[in-house]
C-alpha cells in the first residue's frame, strides 16, 4: 500500500518544480514510510510513497516504461493490492511481456501498456493509480470499483493536481482550498455527498469505478464499470455455495503478502467470516495463529447503552470467536484520555472534517496492531451487499420516500441560520441527493414491487454510507502505515449477491440470512447468530457531558468560523435533549461534526464565502 500525488500542466516546464513536487510527496509519509521517489518532465511529474507488501526488494516508483522508437516514457504511480496479479502477469508473458520484478506494480504497468486503460476492467483488487503516458499526452487515473483506495484531483486551466489524499494537492502553492455555503449540508453530513463530491470548491474524487483522462483539451470522466441487474437463475443451494465458494477464493486472495498479516475480530458475523476463512488457510499452509484484533471502551460494562443499530457490546463475542478459531487476539482498551490523544493525529490524517471518537478509536486501534503486522483484513461493505443493518428490516423505513438509513433523525442542517436554511433549503438538497441516487438504480425489468426497493435500498447504502465507512477504515490505517484490505469488496461477489431476490437474502427470516447460512459451519452459534451490532461508540457519561458543553460554547464563539452560520436556539435545544436514532448512538454522536466542522475549518484557515 502507498500514497502518490502528481502534477500535469502543458504550459510550463515543471522539470525546475523539485522542491514542490518533494514536498507533495512528502505529504504521502505515513501512507508509505519505506520509501520514496519521484519522477519530472516537461509537463508532468509523480511522485510516490511506498510500504513494502508484497516483493520488497522490487516495486519501487514512480515505475518507467520506455515505449517505441522513439522511447516514450510511460510513468506509473500506483497504491493498492491486485490479487489477480499472478494470473494476469502469465497471461501477458504469452503476450511477449517481460518482467523484471514480482510485484503487482510492474503487472499494473505491463497491463496498461497492452490494454490501456481497459486494462481496469481485468484488475480483481483494491486499487488508484496514475499513469502518465507521453505516447498520447496525457494523465490517466484510475480508481477500483467501489473506491476502497482514495484518489483526489483538481483540475487547473492548464492541467490537473492529483494525490492520494486532499493534503498532497494541498501543498502545491498553485491550489488554495475555500469553501462556500453550498458545502454546508455535505460538511455535516459526508454520507450526503455524491460520488466524487467533495466540500473543498475545485477538488474532486475520481468516482469509484472511473478512469479519468486530462490532455490538453482538459478532464474526460468514464465509467469502466457499474452494476448491472439481472434474473437470478440459481437455485438456493447454488446460491449458497457460490457465495462460499467466492468468500473463501476472495479471502484466501487477500491472504497473500510478504508480510505479517491480522484480522478484525468483533465478534460479529461479517469479520468472524473473514477470520476464520484465513484461519484455515494459515492451518492448511502450516502457518499461524493468525492475529486477531478488537477494540473496547474503559468502564463500558457500566456505561453501555443498547440502540438499533448497536445492540450488544463486542467485548465477549469478540473473546468467544477468537477462543473459537484459535487466532491470537489483541484487545485494545481505550479511555476518554487516549482517544482525546489520538485526536489530532486522526485529524491529520482525515484532512476533512473528523468522525470524532469512531475516528480516534479506529486510529488508536491501528496504531497498536501496527506493531504486530503490516496487513489486516476486515469485513466492511457485508453489512451493505447482503442487508445486514436494521433499516433493511423496518418496513416504515423501506418505504420512507428519502434515504432509509437517515429515518426521522434530527439533521444538523436544520440548525442552520434561518438565511442559510431559506437559501440552501436542506430537505431540498437531500431530497434532490436522493432524487439522483435512486435515478442511478440498475433496474430489472418486471421485477416486483418489494424486490424493486430493496435493490434501491441497497444501492443507497453502497453510495454515502459505505464510502464513509471505506474512507475512514483506508484514513486511519494508513495513517499509521498498516494496510486494511477488505474481502467483502470484492466485485465478483456483489455482483453476484446483488441480483440474488430479497426473498433468498432473508430466508431464515433475519438479516443477512445468505451470509450466515453459507458460513453456518464456521462459527460457534453465538456468533453466528448474533446481531447486527455496529463499530462500537464510546458511552462514557462524562464524554456525553463534555460533548455538549463543547457545543454549548461553540454556539456562543465569535471567533469560530461557524459563528454566525448557526441557529444558536436550535442548536442548544439539540444539545439539551437526549437523541437515540437509528443511527446515532447518543445526542453527542448527533453533535459531533459541529464540533469536527469547527476545528477543520481552524485548522484550514477557512470561512464559508
Amino acid at each position: 500500500m502507498c500514497g502518490f500525488v502528481g502534477w500535469v500542466d502543458f504550459t510550463r516546464d515543471l522539470r525546475g518544480e523539485q522542491r514542490v513536487v518533494d514536498a507533495m510527496t512528502d505529504t504521502m509519509g505515513d501512507r508509505g514510510p519505506d520509501s520514496r521517489g519521484t519522477w519530472l518532465s516537461r509537463h508532468a511529474a509523480l511522485g510516490h510513497r511506498r510500504l513494502s507488501v508484497i516483493d520488497l526488494a522490487g516495486g519501487a516508483q514512480p515505475m518507467i516504461s520506455e515505449v517505441g522508437p522513439q522511447r516514450s516514457p510511460v510513468v506509473l504511480a500506483f497504491a493498492g493490492e491486485i490479487y489477480n496479479f499472478v494470473e494476469l502477469r502469465a497471461e501477458l508473458v504469452t503476450l511477449g511481456h517481460e518482467f523484471s520484478t514480482r510485484s503487482d506494480t510492474e503487472v499494473v504497468l505491463h497491463a496498461y501498456l497492452e490494454w490501456g486503460s481497459d486494462c481496469a476492467e481485468r484488475l480483481n483488487g483494491m486499487f488508484a493509480f496514475a499513469v502518465w503516458d507521453s505516447v498520447h499526452d496525457e494523465m490517466v487515473l484510475v480508481r477500483d470499483r467501489l473506491g476502497v483506495k482514495p484518489l483526489y484531483f483538481a483540475p487547473t486551466p492548464d492541467g490537473v493536481l492529483l494525490a492520494s489524499e486532499p493534503k498532497g494537492i494541498l501543498a502545491n502553492p498553485s491550489f488554495k482550498a475555500s469553501l462556500t455555503a453550498e458545502a454546508l449540508p455535505i460538511l455535516l453530513n459526508s454520507r450526503l455527498a455524491l460520488p466524487g463530491e467533495t466540500p473543498i470548491s475545485g477538488l474532486r474524487e475520481v468516482k469509484p469505478g472511473h478512469t479519468v483522462r486530462i490532455d490538453r483539451r482538459g478532464c474526460h470522466e468514464s465509467a469502466y464499470w457499474r452494476l448491472s441487474s439481472r434474473a437470478h437463475t440459481d437455485d438456493f443451494d447454488t446460491t449458497l455455495s457460490t457465495i462460499r465458494d467466492l468468500l473463501e477464493d476472495t479471502v484466501e486472495r487477500q491472504l497473500i503478502a510478504d508480510v505479517p498479516r491480522a484480522a478484525m475480530l468483533s465478534g460479529g458475523l461479517d469479520s468472524s467470516v473473514v477470520a476464520a476463512i484465513a484461519m484455515r488457510r494459515l492451518r492448511h499452509d502450516g502457518e499461524g495463529p493468525l492475529i486477531t484484533c478488537s477494540v473496547r471502551f474503559e468502564g463500558e460494562e457500566n456505561d453501555f447503552r443498547p440502540t438499533a443499530l448497536r445492540p450488544e457490546r463486542d467485548a465477549p463475542y469478540a473473546a468467544l470467536a477468537s477462543r473459537h478459531l484459535g487466532t491470537e487476539h489483541v484487545e485494545v482498551v481505550l479511555t476518554p484520555a487516549d482517544l482525546a490523544a489520538a485526536a489530532p493525529a486522526a485529524r491529520r490524517a482525515r484532512d476533512l472534517p473528523s468522525l470524532g471518537q469512531f475516528d480516534t478509536s479506529m486510529y488508536s486501534m491501528f496504531a497498536v496492531l501496527r506493531e504486530r503486522c503490516t496487513v489486516a483484513l476486515s469485513g466492511e461493505a457485508a453489512d451493505e451487499i447482503f442487508g445486514g443493518y436494521p433499516w433493511f428490516h423496518d418496513s416504515a423505513m423501506v418505504w420512507r420516500d428519502g434515504f432509509p438509513w437517515l429515518g426521522d433523525a434530527p439533521r444538523l442542517a436544520d440548525c442552520l441560520s434561518p438565511d442559510l436554511r431559506e437559501a440552501l433549503r436542506p430537505a431540498e438538497f437531500e431530497a434532490d441527493r436522493y432524487a439522483t441516487l435512486r435515478s442511478q438504480v440498475p433496474r430489472l425489468a418486471g421485477e416486483d414491487r418489494l424486490n424493486a426497493r430493496m435493490r434501491e435500498v441497497l444501492f443507497f447504502s453502497l453510495q454515502g454510507p459505505l464510502i464513509t465507512l471505506l474512507e475512514r477504515k483506508d484514513r486511519m490505517s494508513m495513517a499509521v502505515g498498516l494496510e486494511v484490505r477488505v474481502p467483502f469488496c470484492d466485485h465478483r461477489l456483489l455482483e453476484y449477491v446483488w441480483n440474488v431476490p430479497w426473498s433468498m437474502k432473508v430466508a431464515d427470516g433475519r438479516e443477512k440470512s445468505l451470509l450466515r447460512m453459507a458460513v453456518a459451519d464456521l462459527l460457534p452459534p453465538e456468533v453466528l447468530n448474533r446481531k447486527k451490532s455496529a463499530y462500537p461508540a464510546m458511552h462514557d457519561p462524562r464524554q456525553e457531558a463534555l460533548t455538549r458543553t463543547a457545543v454549548r460554547e461553540l454556539v456562543a464563539d465569535s471567533s469560530s468560523p461557524l459563528s454566525g452560520l448557526l441557529d444558536h436556539e436550535r442548536v442548544l435545544s439539540m444539545a439539551a435533549d437526549q437523541h437515540s436514532t437509528m443511527t446515532h448512538a447518543s445526542t453527542a454522536h448527533l453533535l459531533t461534526p459541529l464540533l469536527e466542522v469547527d476545528t477543520w475549518m481552524r485548522d484550514m484557515d477557512l470561512n464559508v464565502t
